[in-house]
């Protein structure tokens, strides 16, 4: 059963009644705009589909991938890249076409490898 009591601005204890909380929302007119598109897909109105898409949210749970993204390497980034483009590739492609295409895209165009800040500068 859930607790109806409430805290007035004293710090006093007294019995709520028994109403959900109303609250309002800033949104911007596109983020309401897209409210309103996924209230009326899911036939139900805009404080509902707020309700809703906010609980949606606080129930899902992160991934294995988003959750690490921040703590990864640049090896282990440049390995998962490799891993996605290799699995974008045309698997008809000859193994050492596969991997030139892989490293221009992990690598960059050579004419580029002076502007990367991941590289070592080379001394003139």
């Amino acid at each position: 059963m859930p607790d109806f009591t409430k805290k007035s601005p004293d710090n006093t204890i007294r019995p709520g009644t028994g109403r959900d909380a109303i609250s309002a929302v800033k949104m911007s007119e596109k983020l309401t705009a897209d409210v309103d598109a996924w209230a009326e897909a899911h036939d139900t109105i805009r404080s509902d589909a707020i309700r809703q898409l906010i609980e949606l949210g606080l129930d899902s749970t992160p991934s294995a991938d988003s959750a690490g993204s921040a703590r990864r390497g640049p090896v282990e980034v440049e390995d998962l890249a490799a891993r996605q483009i290799g699995q974008l590739l045309d698997p008809s492609l000859p193994p050492e076409e596969r991997e030139r295409r892989i490293r221009r895209l992990t690598e960059g165009p050579p004419e580029f490898s002076n502007e990367r800040i991941d590289l070592p500068k080379l001394k003139k």
